[in-house]
């Protein structure tokens, strides 16, 4: 799959400002979600708005695409390969961040993998933050985008993740819009708006929202009083 063309396609009407302002909001929610790591991983740059956004000291990505080295800030670790495979430490990071990638990968076993390798690279205690596409919610629209495979609703992605060996802390089963196709306004006042009005996410959100932490093996506990909001 030619993921440069396919993005550069999906992209080609939405302003890259747009993304960038909404992109710092959302980075800086999530600093505060995440315990205000130092060390951060996102697992998938794309065009590394996340990243470039959190101001945490240590910042690394992960992509396929070479076309990641133009959209990475100059302090940004840039880690080129199959997140999957490519050569990640162990119990070192404080916060890591899934964005819209789960739903690319083949298979739920694979989904399971990968979230195993997450809880490897984070140090005991530290933070796991997913957004992603909820089935439930975008069922018509889930299957616009060609690499898209994965079904994942909340239910499915809160068991991935309790078995991959963390304890879910905040579940929302609608969070943002679906894409930047639509949905999210640009300016800044609004979207901050947006991100502190958790009822209005439940006329405009699509995604699901987790933060899930490491804990070790003797103090996980059951998960399945978890509360959706």
């Amino acid at each position: 799959m030619n993921y440069d063309r396919i993005y550069q396609y999906r992209f080609q009407q939405i302003s890259h400002e747009k993304k960038k302002v909404i992109w710092t909001i959302i980075a800086n929610y999530f600093y505060k979600l995440l315990g205000q790591p130092k060390r951060v991983l996102d697992s998938a740059g794309g065009m590394c708005e996340f990243i470039n956004a959190i101001p945490s000291e240590e910042r690394w990505t992960v992509d396929i695409v070479e076309e990641v080295k133009k959209f990475a800030a100059p302090e940004v670790k840039l880690v080129i390969g199959d997140v999957l495979t490519v050569d990640l430490p162990e119990n070192y990071f404080d916060a890591v961040f899934i964005s819209n990638f789960l739903e690319h990968l083949r298979s739920q076993e694979e989904v399971a993998f990968f979230l195993g390798r997450m809880h490897k690279c984070l140090k005991p205690g530290g933070r796991l933050g997913v957004i992603g596409p909820n089935f439930k919610y975008c069922y018509r629209e889930y299957f616009d985008f060609a690499d898209h495979t994965v079904v994942l609703s909340e239910l499915g992605v809160a068991e991935h993740l309790y078995g991959a060996g963390f304890k879910v802390t905040k579940a929302h089963s609608r969070f943002l819009p679906l894409s930047f196709r639509g949905g999210l306004p640009v300016h800044p006042l609004l979207v901050k708006l947006y991100m502190n009005m958790p009822f209005v996410w439940w006329v405009l959100g699509k995604q699901f929202l987790f933060i899930a932490e490491k804990v070790p093996l003797e103090n996980r506990t059951s998960d399945s009083g978890l509360t959706y909001h």
